[in-house]
């Protein structure tokens, strides 16, 4: 049996089989890559509704006593004190401080009371679970709900509008990284003002019996915006447009968060937390590479693991790379050494044996105005 006959599938997978959408296993599950071409769906994005199913994400409750104050010790970013209705980017390191996953910490209010719920990577939910159960007391329970609720990513300038037709809450009502409970129908549901694509938008949260009806809905009101579906392709060119990690690439246990130049994602001050110590030491480590932008002369794409070269000698590293369809430049993330980090440190690419010239650049590559 093939890998793609053995993942799993998510609410949506039905739908997205019977329109056109190319199917493939990620991560362990069955999710469409594109429906048509993957430029015209990162279009749909920037310039009016990209819609994604984003439900093999694993989605994580936490019932107990002091949820807050157990998580906090657990994540690089606070926890503790943080105001119901913010949601928090946030990394879980090992004791050396490399990186387990990269997650979104929720503290929401809904009819029953305050409650936190964390968002994890596909690749990682089973390892994160064990990870926390491990190391939360016994008065603090993790509740896997993946795959008892579905996940839909709406995304682009008219999204938020779109989705206010359809719930009780108008998402521009939210500040960015705040959610909030709220109801399609008689249907509880959580919208987010957050997404991965550097485009304004939210995303839903919504029992797993609910969602075919819902995407079909949102789906028309995109089609009449003139936006629609996107597969996994289309997130991929997007969120490297706007320079967001990926695990796996730019973020893994191999890196240490120190190394990520996610500053904002690590509270150092007046906290412990899992990796602390080991995190502030490779953050004053000259001799550990960091993460930079790179433009590439010309439309060929430095991939992952394409050696940047100066002088001729390998001083880093490709993560990720492609040709940012609204940029119209070939860009990557990757590490290189501290001495040839800064913006304008000119650079070369080894692809394949011939090398193509490039520079270092400020992060993001695309930024959405305001």
């Amino acid at each position: 049996m093939s890998s793609i006959e053995q993942a799993l599938t998510t609410p949506l997978h039905g739908w997205h089989s019977e329109n056109s959408g190319r199917m493939v296993e990620f991560a362990g599950w069955s999710m469409p890559i594109q429906y048509s071409s993957i430029v015209d769906e990162h279009n749909f994005t920037r310039n009016a509704v990209g819609l994604f199913d984003v439900s093999h994400m694993g989605r994580l409750w936490f019932q107990g006593a002091d949820v807050a104050a157990a998580l906090d010790g657990l994540t690089t970013r606070r926890v503790a004190g943080v105001a119901a209705g913010k949601i928090r980017y946030s990394l879980l390191t090992n004791e050396g401080g490399g990186i387990l996953d990269d997650v979104l910490v929720y503290h929401l209010e809904n009819a029953d009371g305050p409650f936190h719920m964390m968002v994890v990577n596909a690749s990682n939910r089973d390892k994160i679970v064990q990870w926390l159960e491990a190391r939360l007391d016994s008065s603090v329970r993790v509740d896997d709900r993946t795959q008892s609720t579905a996940m839909i990513a709406v995304q682009g300038p008219k999204a938020n509008a779109q989705v206010a037709q359809l719930i009780t809450l108008d998402p521009d009502t939210l500040g960015y990284y705040e959610g909030a409970a709220a109801k399609y129908g008689s249907t509880d549901i959580i919208v987010s003002r957050t997404g991965y694509t550097g485009e304004d938008g939210c995303e839903l949260i919504v029992p797993a019996d609910s969602a075919v009806e819902i995407w079909e809905r949102l789906m028309e009101l995109a089609k009449t915006a003139g936006g629609g579906a996107c597969g996994l392709a289309a997130r991929d060119t997007l969120r490297l447009e706007a320079a967001m990690p990926l695990y796996g690439h730019e973020l893994s246990e191999q890196f240490n968060a120190g190394q990520t130049s996610l500053n904002f994602a690590i509270n150092a001050k007046d906290r412990e937390f899992v990796g602390k110590a080991p995190i502030l030491a490779a953050k004053k480590d000259d001799s550990l590479r960091i993460r930079v932008g790179f433009e590439l002369e010309g439309k060929r794409a430095a991939r992952e693991n394409v050696p940047v070269v100066v002088d001729g000698n390998v001083v880093g590293e490709v993560t990720s790379g492609t040709f940012g369809p609204t940029v119209q430049k070939s860009i990557s993330m990757g590490y290189i050494d501290r001495k040839f980090s800064e913006p304008g440190t000119q650079v070369q690419f080894d692809i394949r044996g011939k090398i193509h010239q490039g520079v270092v650049v400020k992060m993001p590559f695309y930024k959405r105005n305001s």
